[in-house]
C-alpha cells in the first residue's frame, strides 16, 4: 500500500509532463476550426444599416472563391489588419465579403468611410449568432472558403502580410484552378 502511494503522484506528475511537453509544441495562434473542409453554415444576414447592397448570406460562396472577412469598427486589430483586407481585395482574386459582429451600424459605416471599403457584401450580425455558427472566437477573423462553399482556411487574429503572402493569396489562387 505503501508503495502505491509513493507510484500514484509520480505516475500522475509523468502524465502531466507529457500532456505539459506536447502543449509546447503547438502554436498557440494556430486554433484549430472543425468547420475546416465543411460546409459554410446557412445563414441570411441583412445589410449593415445605411450602408446599402443585399447583405449577407451563405448563398453567395457558391461558384467562387470567397474570402469572409469578421470585424467590427470596436476591434483594434481590426483596424490594424484592414489595409491587408484592402489589399486583397484590390488584386480581385476573391471576392471578400464582410460580416460585421455585433457593432453600431453608424460606428461601422464611419469606419468604413474612414478606412475604405473592401467588400462587395457586409451582413450585419448584430446578435453574433451567425458568429457563433462559424466559431468565431473573436475578431477579426478570415476565412477562405472554395467554389462549393466548403470553408478551407481560417486565420485567427489579425491577418499579418506574412500570413497574406505566405497562406491566404497562395490558398485562394490554388482553390481558383
Amino acid at each position: 500500500m505503501g508503495r502505491l502511494a509513493f507510484l500514484l503522484p509520480v505516475v500522475a506528475f509523468a502524465v502531466m509532463a507529457v500532456y505539459f511537453a506536447i502543449g509546447l509544441n503547438h502554436d498557440p495562434k494556430l486554433v484549430p476550426s472543425a468547420l475546416i473542409d465543411k460546409p459554410a453554415p446557412t445563414f441570411d444576414l441583412p445589410p449593415l444599416d445605411g450602408r446599402g447592397g443585399k447583405g449577407l448570406s451563405s448563398e453567395a460562396f457558391k461558384g467562387q472563391v470567397s474570402v469572409v472577412n469578421v470585424f467590427a469598427s470596436w476591434c483594434i486589430p481590426c483596424r490594424v489588419e484592414h489595409p491587408l483586407i484592402q489589399s486583397l481585395a484590390d488584386l480581385k482574386i476573391a471576392t471578400v465579403y464582410g460580416l460585421n459582429y455585433k457593432d453600431d451600424p453608424s460606428a461601422a459605416r464611419k469606419w468604413l468611410a474612414e478606412l475604405g471599403d473592401p467588400y462587395a457584401d457586409i451582413g450585419a450580425d448584430m446578435s453574433g449568432r451567425v458568429g457563433i455558427d462559424w466559431g468565431v472566437y473573436g475578431v477579426p477573423e478570415t476565412f477562405i472558403v472554395d467554389k462549393t462553399g466548403t470553408i478551407r482556411y481560417k486565420q485567427v487574429g489579425p491577418m499579418t502580410p506574412e500570413a497574406l503572402q505566405g497562406t491566404i493569396i497562395p490558398m485562394i489562387r490554388n482553390l481558383q484552378r
